[in-house]
């Protein structure tokens, strides 16, 4: 929390002191007003128009000061907000991976947002209760002046108060954390269950979805609830604390003012300095709040920043011209055990897995976003651990089978933002179909995909995905089962112009389609994590029962 917050120490020091700056005009209001009393029963009236001047330019001071003070206060909690914000989502977007594992995607949103949010606060907080510390002490000179048992009773009451509140803010701040986490869960889980909606609703799974969500809701729910009641009995023991000490400042104001030890004007100075101190005693009240809340965040946020890089190691960039011989040893990678594979140079090579697992587990093995147990995966004949994952996946694209489409044109999912060449986004469009895809929207290419393609069946999603892969025109290009929403004539189409394109490039097809396999120089076979077998589709097909069940049922 506080390297969040130490970019913005200017903002939080000026802020700091244009509301501290504030409460001293605050704190003058209620003295110099009792004095002005005293010097009306005194008859001297020669210079009450001076002191009431003083009093509206007070006045006047203390109404910039508190705006000005609070606006720097404000931008400072949003720029730390937006810094923490920006961190992480760099973590969870760089090319080294491990901040998603185990954490839903809503989960993350929610860390990146509300926990974010509730750490910039805590500048606001940082100001005022600096602010509020300086006008106790102020407060408390003022009564000096007044009557030296007033003021002692000031200096020496607020510690221990503050120390009591600070004490008190220990449980809010676990159940703080506890919220958080519940709510950040039941928040991933309600935007998986959005993502999945269609498939959800093909299932007829709806009820079991919605019913797994009202379980966790109503977790997160009462979490809120306990978080919502420890605060409230922080709040309410702080005010009740702060009230009685405020009562007994009154009380011995009175006491002392009928004794004739201080002068009526003197009186209504301490009982309106009494008064103002319920200001301040709040302000360490929502402070301490916040700062529990801030405290509870900034964990959650470091959890994420610190969390180990998922392909830790590598800084090599891989030789150039990139050849495309791909060479696996030995890997062991649950579920894979102990593969051997080697694929040469411009190859057309299918994979075929008899477990899915398996299939995704090679892909991501590939294209290093995950490295092996044991064994090792070469790039040309440089290990794939020794190359930065950023310049590794320049050069070899592995595409996993899900599917994510985002908010823009469909040109321009396809060309990556405008990075890839007009002839390579053209050609990939018709190798794909999604030429076929664009003449049913109604401005083509050019038809702006929102809500992330979600309008779009899964076939039509898959062929504007595969032609974003092959518009990349990467050295090497790995897909998982990039057909299987096509029906049987496209994907037949499509197999077709994907040999053509990729022509004398290497090309890995992890999938289990006939029309795909058909077109290969020849296909590899997994079972049982470990290769089994080898050959030309048509070989397999007629040879081997375990590849004909796989591919042909």
């Amino acid at each position: 929390m506080s390297a969040a917050l130490g970019g913005q120490r200017r903002r939080i020091t000026f802020s700091a002191l244009l509301v501290t700056g504030h409460q001293a005009g605050e704190v003058a209001v209620p003295y110099l007003i009792g004095v002005i009393i005293d010097r009306a029963v005194a008859g001297g009236g020669d210079d009450l128009m001076l002191w009431l001047a003083v009093l509206g330019a007070i006045y006047i001071g203390l109404s910039y000061s508190y705006r000005y003070g609070e606006l720097t206060g404000e931008r400072a909690a949003e720029q730390a907000a937006h810094d923490l914000r920006l961190r992480v989502t760099r973590r969870v977007l760089h090319d080294r991976g491990g901040a998603e594992a185990d954490r839903l995607p809503g989960a993350l949103v929610s860390i990146a947002t509300s926990d974010a949010a509730r750490v910039g606060a805590v500048a606001i907080a940082i100001a005022s209760g600096v602010a509020a510390v300086a006008a106790v002490g102020f407060t408390a000179a003022l009564l000096l002046s007044i009557s030296i048992p007033l003021g002692l009773l000031v200096l020496l009451g607020t510690p221990p108060l503050m120390l009591l509140t600070r004490v008190l803010g220990k449980p809010l701040e676990d159940r703080s954390e506890t919220e958080q986490e519940h709510g950040a869960h039941a928040s991933g889980i309600a935007a998986d269950l959005v993502g999945g909606l269609r498939v959800l609703k093909g299932l007829r799974a709806e009820d079991a979805a919605v019913e797994r969500y009202r379980q966790r809701s109503r977790s997160a729910l009462t979490a809120t609830v306990h978080a919502a009641r420890a605060e409230a009995a922080y709040q309410g023991v702080v005010l009740t604390l702060s009230g009685v000490f405020l009562a007994v400042i009154a009380v011995v104001g009175g006491i002392l003012a009928a004794r004739g030890d201080i002068t009526v004007g003197q009186l209504i100075s301490s009982v309106g300095l009494a008064q103002f101190l319920v200001g301040p005693m709040s302000t360490f009240g929502w402070v301490g709040a916040d700062l529990a809340q801030g405290r509870a965040s900034a964990r959650r946020i470091a959890a994420v920043l610190d969390t180990p890089a998922a392909v830790p190691g590598g800084e090599a960039a891989p030789a150039t011209p990139v050849r495309g011989a791909l060479t696996v040893r030995a890997v062991d990678s649950a579920p894979l055990r102990g593969i051997d594979l080697d694929v040469a140079p411009g190859e057309l090579v299918g994979v075929v897995t008899t477990d899915p697992a398996e299939a995704a587990q090679l892909v991501r093995l590939l294209g290093r976003t995950t490295d092996p147990a044991t064994g090792t995966i070469e790039l040309d004949g440089t290990a794939l651990a020794s190359l930065a994952p950023d310049r590794l996946r320049a050069a070899v694209l592995a595409a996993e089978h899900h599917t994510d489409l985002f908010d823009g044109t469909v040109r321009d999912a396809v060309s990556l933002s405008g990075r890839a060449r007009t002839a390579a986004v053209d050609a990939a469009v018709h190798t794909a179909g999604a030429d076929e895809v664009a003449r049913t929207l109604p401005d083509g290419l050019d038809t702006v995909l929102d809500d992330r393609a979600r309008s779009l069946s899964g076939g039509q999603r898959q062929r504007i995905a595969l032609a974003r892969a092959l518009a990349a025109e990467p050295a090497v290009l790995v897909v998982h089962d990039p057909t299987t929403a096509v029906d049987a004539v496209t994907e037949a189409r499509i197999a077709g112009r994907l040999r053509s394109m990729r022509d004398g490039r290497t090309t890995v097809l992890v999938t289990t389609s006939p029309a795909l396999l058909a077109v290969t120089d020849r296909v590899i076979v997994v079972h049982d994590g470990a290769v089994r077998a080898g050959g030309k589709h048509t070989d397999l097909v007629a040879t081997d029962t375990i590849y004909r069940e796989v591919v042909l049922s």
